[in-house]
């Protein structure tokens, strides 16, 4: 902390050093227009975030590349003005960290919560040493997909065809709360009151923002923001976003205003350890060869998605910030550049480098979050250690975990973690992440 004149200072400059993170959320969330697409009844529709969601899941070819080469053409048009948004938001983190007297942007953001750096350095280090398991799965879906090339348009469509698993909302709605029967009656007494009184806005509009969120006050109901589709994919959003919901009421209904919010750290580890048990659950009552081999290809792209995909991000992001802080003009070629030999990496030379996902920083809204997006990572990873502990039975895995949630900000997100039983101080956890990931693969090879 400095002086009161000066953070005073800092914070009546918070608005002008905000502006370009208020920029690309108006940009990238109402006045852009990706133009139109074909969707799978060859109807042209106009292509929004929410909608290429959707598309880029597509079992049509030609739909998921349309939607891929729509939306990227339209980034690549304003890629200067998009490279100059996030270019001022580096700048705002690296100026408020020096104010500080931080050494570093991430030791800034990371010193809030108390983490140590190491917990973001091992996992780096841990998802860089377990890539040869996502180019195996990369090579797998080159083969089951029957592909010459596999574009990056080919990574999200199921390998096993046309969803075997879609919901409508109220389908949804009670599938969720028998997934999550397994942490008790008073848990799922507090999912059925979200569900029942409209605190969630499923609607998919334009100008909505987009992805999926879950907010609220201290002294108000906790709000889920989501965009529907009836698709196991949105039943996974609303299981994930569920549990910031109840983590929420939870906090602020057991704790005083003071401690009644939660660090971040620890709020996609509730949200990503009911997704866990969703997975769990619905492998547990599916005996279908087909539906099984559906559930599974969907972990492993989760997986994908939250742990090495966020890794992936965290790279990009530490880089950024340490080339701006050396001095190194962050211009769009830079970006782009460095995004491409990143994603290179992690996807192996199984995939094609399509020019087009070098731009794909210019559309990630958590880039403007300040180090936020390996907590996706660590969340998932320590969740899955919870998740296990709690199908299995285990003694008081439930009453931690009931723990960790009614506990808010009482103490620092590490020894919170180690009351609810996971050291993330260590790469443990981790390995063991990355050896479920391991047999489900298996699993899946050996069912296709």
């Amino acid at each position: 902390m400095l002086d009161a004149a000066t953070e005073g200072l800092l914070a009546a400059a918070g608005d002008a050093l905000d502006g370009t993170t208020n920029t690309f959320n108006v940009l990238n969330n109402s006045d852009i227009d990706f133009g139109m697409v074909q969707n799978d009844d060859g109807d042209f529709v106009e292509l929004n975030h929410s909608l290429y969601d959707e598309l880029i899941h597509s079992t049509n070819r030609d739909v998921r590349q349309g939607a891929f080469e729509s939306l990227y053409a339209t980034y690549d048009s304003l890629r200067n003005t998009f490279a100059s948004t996030l270019t001022g938001k580096v700048k705002a983190d690296n100026f408020r960290a020096q104010a500080h007297k931080y050494p570093s942007a991430r030791v800034a953001a990371m010193s809030h919560n108390h983490i140590p750096e190491a917990v973001f350095t091992t996992l780096v280090e841990q998802v860089n040493a377990h890539l040869p398991l996502l180019h195996r799965y990369v090579a797998l879906r080159k083969r089951v997909l029957g592909l010459a090339e596999l574009h990056s348009y080919d990574l999200y469509t199921p390998l096993t065809g046309e969803p075997a698993l879609s919901y409508t909302v109220p389908a949804a709605k009670v599938e969720a709360e028998r997934a999550l029967s397994v942490l008790g009656d008073d848990y799922v007494t507090h999912v059925r009151d979200i569900y029942d009184h409209r605190m969630v806005d499923f609607a998919a509009n334009r100008n909505k923002q987009s992805g999926a969120y879950s907010g609220g006050a201290y002294d108000t109901n906790p709000f889920i923001l989501m965009s529907w589709h009836d698709s196991l994919d949105s039943l996974y959003t609303l299981v994930h976003e569920t549990g910031h919901s109840v983590h929420s009421w939870y906090s602020r209904h057991n704790q005083d205003y003071m401690y009644g919010d939660y660090p971040i750290f620890v709020a996609e580890i509730a949200s990503t350890t009911n997704e866990n048990l969703l997975t769990d659950y619905l492998l547990a009552h599916n005996e279908d060869p087909q539906v099984r081999a559906f559930l599974l290809n969907y972990y492993l792209d989760g997986f994908k998605g939250t742990v090495f995909r966020q890794a992936q991000f965290a790279e990009f992001e530490d880089w950024m910030h340490q080339a701006d802080q050396a001095g190194t003009p962050l211009t769009a070629d830079a970006l782009s550049d460095k995004y491409a030999a990143i994603n290179a990496k992690y996807y192996g030379d199984t995939l094609v480098a399509d020019p087009e996902i070098s731009l794909e920083w210019a559309r990630i809204p958590h880039f403007y979050y300040d180090y936020y997006v390996y907590q996706y990572a660590t969340g998932f990873a320590a969740a899955t250690t919870l998740a296990q502990g709690i199908t299995a039975g285990n003694d008081g895995a439930v009453t931690h975990y009931l723990g960790f949630l009614k506990s808010g900000s009482t103490q620092y997100p590490i020894e919170t973690m180690r009351a609810a039983g996971v050291d993330m101080t260590k790469p443990d956890y981790l390995e063991g992440a990355f050896n479920v990931f391991a047999d489900r693969l298996d699993a899946l090879e050996q069912l296709l």
